[in-house]
């Protein structure tokens, strides 16, 4: 039997607590503890039930029962004096108070046909979210929540790399005690989302657990707290907020996944997941293994639109870095790939966001390439990618206050992203067109913190200190600029991409002392979006 309450899980066939994806570590005595409590929490339990449930009728002092129960209240974020979970009632005993779901083995009606019919897992991450337990107790929040669901399966679906289980069958599950395992077998799906509604005070606290429903392990689970006041409202911002959370979790466990598969099992969609962490690492090697990867993808699977967009963005980035040997080549090759990519697939927004920042800095005809951006966008307002991408289109195409705006809604979609570094790179440019220099500065140390080798981050900070009359710290970074790119010239980063619409960051890198022209060359040069 699983118990289900808050972010945890109390598996008593396993003997484990898990919260989230993480197993709390809990020993035998207070396990039988919290297992005694939960299984009677519909009473009042008093310390000679625990001692003979637990102790086996052993003499037992009060300070040890004390000392267990908080450690128990402890194992489940409770304290003592909280006490929101587990209650001492003064002079009667103790009782579990948490709202708890029970997970039993679901009984199939025709257990024999089941394993013909349940269908095969599809070749790319598949999701079902099951309908939330309305635990208020109040029957006009069962609209409150079945919109979730429906609005969370929506803002899913709009994910083309996932392949999401429409509403009809996930809701067939409503109102049964269900085991994770079968409704991924009876779905054909890896994943589940599941979840609780509580309302109360004018308040409603939502939980969302997100499963691995081929191991039953916990992969993510969290609970959101608003004020009840417009319903649209709460349901919009409370889907962002699942959304923007279990995505990028879904795409690591998937990341993670490819690569412990053995060589020669290998799909397209495999290659295209072991690219991705080697393109976020900005390096030279990264770019050349991220090509590598994705023309393996496109030797396997011709029509993947994405892996021709990444495949086009690592062609950019050789000519943006200053890595080609001949950038005619590898700037005719970006182009190739992104109107392959776009010709394959224009309907979806990932695609569409690489492609458009592709044709930014390779094309440049700005009026088009800010109509695939805003397509993107608008096909999927939960999506970074398409967010980010819009920030550099715009930034490109000198809107820095729209290339703001969209900069700090892809922050809003996926705070932990591993490319918040390009974020707040962009951002920190934008900023500088604006005049905001000090803000400029925050963005591009935080930047610089995540990926060291981000150039822009530098030169973002060197032309914003340059600006303030901050003259020691932007030669500083002007010197860790040259330290990245020996060849940096003004001149260089134009002609390979740079805007020259960019006046007062252009100002601000003359200012820190930068060269404006040169003759030397070097291939050393970790740019990435050419910013």
């Amino acid at each position: 039997m699983r118990y289900l309450f808050e972010e945890y899980a109390f598996d008593t066939d396993r003997r484990e607590l898990h919260r989230g994806a993480d197993v709390v570590s809990v020993a035998p005595q207070v396990f039988d503890l919290l297992d005694y409590l939960i299984r009677n929490r519909g009473r009042v339990v008093s310390k000679d039930d625990l001692i003979n449930a637990v102790w086996n009728g052993r003499s037992v002092s009060d300070a040890a029962l004390t000392t267990r129960l908080n450690v128990a209240r402890s194992a489940i974020g409770d304290s003592g004096e909280e006490q929101r979970l587990i209650k001492t009632l003064p002079r009667k005993g103790f009782r579990f108070v948490g709202q708890v779901r029970e997970a039993r083995e679901v009984a199939d009606p025709n257990p024999g046909d089941a394993p013909a019919s349940a269908p095969a897992l599809p070749d790319k991450p598949s999701i079902a979210v099951l309908p939330f337990e309305n635990m208020s107790g109040d029957p006009d929040q069962e609209y409150f929540a079945d919109g979730m669901v429906e609005e969370i399966t929506t803002a899913l679906s709009r994910f083309k790399w996932l392949f999401v289980i429409a509403r009809n069958s996930s809701f067939t599950f409503k109102g049964r005690a269900i085991d994770i395992k079968e409704v991924g077998r009876r779905l054909g799906v890896r994943y589940v989302l599941e979840g609780s509604v509580r309302k109360a005070a004018g308040k409603v606290r939502i939980t969302g657990q997100l499963i691995d429903a081929v191991s039953g392990a916990h992969i993510w689970a969290d609970r959101f707290e608003r004020d009840l006041t417009d319903i649209f409202a709460l349901q919009d911002e409370v889907t962002v907020a699942v959304v923007s959370a279990i995505e990028p979790k879904l795409l690591q466990t998937e990341i993670a996944m490819a690569t412990r598969r053995r060589p020669e099992n290998l799909t397209a969609y495999d290659f295209f997941l072991r690219a991705l962490p080697q393109f976020y690492l900005a390096t030279r090697e990264g770019v050349a293994e991220t090509l590598r990867l994705v023309h393996r993808a496109l030797e396997l699977d011709p029509r993947f639109g994405l892996v021709a967009a990444l495949a086009a963005s690592c062609h950019m980035q050789n000519v943006l870095w200053g890595y080609a040997l001949d950038p005619q080549f590898e700037r005719k090759e970006a182009i190739r790939l992104l109107r392959l990519a776009l010709s394959l697939d224009d309907g979806d927004p990932e695609t569409l966001a690489w492609a458009c920042v592709t044709s930014a800095f390779m094309v440049g005809d700005s009026e088009s390439e800010m109509e695939l951006a805003d397509r993107a966008v608008a096909l999927n307002p939960n999506s970074f990618t398409a967010w980010i991408g819009r920030g550099w289109v715009y930034k490109v195409a000198g809107l820095p206050e729209e290339a703001v705006r969209s900069f700090e809604r892809a922050m809003r979609m996926s705070p932990l992203d591993p490319q918040l570094y390009q974020l707040f790179g962009g951002m920190g440019l934008a900023l500088i067109e604006l005049g905001r220099f000090d803000e400029a500065i925050v963005a591009g140390k935080k930047a610089q913190r995540q990926n060291p080798a981000f150039a822009p981050s530098y030169r973002c900070l060197a032309a914003a200190f340059a600006h303030l009359g901050r003259d020691a710290e932007a030669r500083e970074a002007a010197a860790r600029v040259l330290e990245v790119d020996p060849a940096f010239t003004i001149s260089a980063w134009i002609a390979r991409g740079g805007q020259s619409n960019a006046k007062l960051y252009i100002e601000g890198l003359r200012k820190a002392g930068l060269p404006l022209a040169t003759t030397r060359r070097s291939n050393k040069n970790p740019f990435l979006c050419g910013a």
